[in-house]
């Protein structure tokens, strides 16, 4: 089970055609510490210090309808209100220190404990209903409407009930047989949508995270920026949601963790034009990745979802070929909802990948199910909790067997 599939793996003299041979050679020599950037400076009084390191609250985006759109840069515009060198950030090995190999069984066991509101909803049923009892129509009809009630989904629950009937029609049944159908179904469902996130090819890769209001966009990220830097990726994080300044000292203080290049604007600036300058600096510096923010916006509000298409063609103008990845930040606790948010990000900014957050918080965790059943998106990190280690990467076996309540 891989976090990424990179093609620099960890870092070495080489870097991508970022930088003209030229800039290269007159280039000076890398300062120990990655440079950080900020907005252009504003009166003293409206400065925040960056929070402390514990783990940020959960996105709670408002609604930007109101905010004017500045018009769109051109590609051959110079970016306007460029960032200023600020503060730098702490060196990468006091920031990310190297740490052994997770270990695997404690990693199931967090995923277990993250889903067990979805997992207990779904086996006290089973156990309750089912006990000592024969599979005739009757039960498969009320096994079928418990597992849509848990938002797994009709297909799924259709197969789960055909696969008990072909093998225990008419005979007692227990609630562990009941968890094993069910465990092999959605692993069969999902296996074909594990996917490492891949981030190999020319850098720097551009990637974007979008969801709703409140899907856990920010600290994603931030938690991803920290296991690439692990990784070796140099890392360009820009704070994208340029309408909330928690997003933006949320941001900052992961990027310090990650001891990454961190950029930002002013409250209310042009969130495209922060992009388009964001990719060119990663290009000029020669960084691996850049990882950018969004605001939250809901997906019935189209005024906010054509911004969202506007940062992707502004980020074209530069690189043709990006955003390399759209992550989509799904919120666990939304359940089918999932599938109309999905559908509408889809459409306005190409979604190439989902991350479904906050699923320790919610009895719903099927409608994972559904949404891979539905678009086939890779799936690429689950989030069962508050801590960085809670955001792991998907494994398809693991993740139905902690739904089902069973063991590793």
């Amino acid at each position: 089970m891989s976090w990424f599939r990179f093609g620099f793996g960890k870092k070495d003299d080489k870097k991508q055609d970022a930088a003209s041979p030229e800039a290269r050679e007159t280039e000076p020599e890398a300062s120990p510490e990655p440079v950080r950037y900020s907005p252009d400076p504003v009166p003293a009084e409206t400065e925040t210090a960056p929070l402390p390191a514990p783990a940020p609250a959960p996105d709670a985006d408002p609604d930007v309808s109101a905010a004017p759109e500045p018009p769109e840069p051109e590609a051959h515009d110079t970016p306007v209100e460029t960032p200023v060198v600020r503060a730098q950030a702490p060196a990468l090995e006091a920031s990310v220190p190297e740490t052994p190999a997770p270990d695997t069984k404690g990693l199931f066991a967090r995923l277990a404990s993250g889903l067990k509101k979805s997992s207990s909803r779904l086996t006290d049923a089973f156990t309750t209903v089912f006990a000592r009892r024969k599979l005739d129509d009757a039960a498969l009809e009320e096994l079928e409407e418990l597992l849509i009630s848990a938002d797994l989904g009709a297909p799924a629950a259709a197969r789960v009930t055909a696969r008990l009937a072909r093998d225990k029609f008419d005979s007692e049944i227990t609630g562990a047989e009941i968890r094993e159908a069910l465990a092999a179904v959605v692993a069969e469902t999902l296996q074909p949508c594990e996917q490492a996130l891949d981030m190999s090819g020319p850098a720097p890769r551009v990637v974007l995270f979008v969801g709703v209001n409140g899907s856990g966009k920010t600290t994603t990220l931030g938690k991803i920026a920290v296991k690439m830097a692990r990784e070796g990726a140099s890392i360009v994080t820009v704070a994208g949601d340029t309408f909330r300044a928690a997003a933006v000292e949320q941001l900052d203080v992961w990027s310090q963790r990650a001891g990454a290049r961190f950029m930002s604007r002013p409250i209310g600036s042009d969130a495209a034009g922060l992009a388009f300058d964001a990719v060119e600096t990663a290009r000029r510096e020669g960084a691996d990745a850049v990882l950018i923010d969004t605001a939250g916006r809901l997906q019935n509000k189209t005024e906010l979802m054509d911004e969202l298409r506007k940062i992707v063609r502004v980020i074209r103008k530069m690189d043709e070929t990006a955003p390399h990845h759209v992550l989509l930040v799904l919120d666990g606790t939304v359940g089918s909802n999932a599938l109309s948010q999905a559908e509408a990000f889809m459409e306005a900014g190409g979604v190439t990948g989902v991350i479904m957050t906050k699923l320790d918080g919610t009895a719903k965790g099927g409608a994972l199910v559904q949404v891979a059943e539905r678009y086939g998106l890779p799936i690429h990190f689950i989030g069962v909790g508050e801590g960085e280690a809670d955001l792991q990467a998907f494994s398809a076996r693991d993740f139905a067997r902690a739904l089902a309540g069973l063991d590793a």
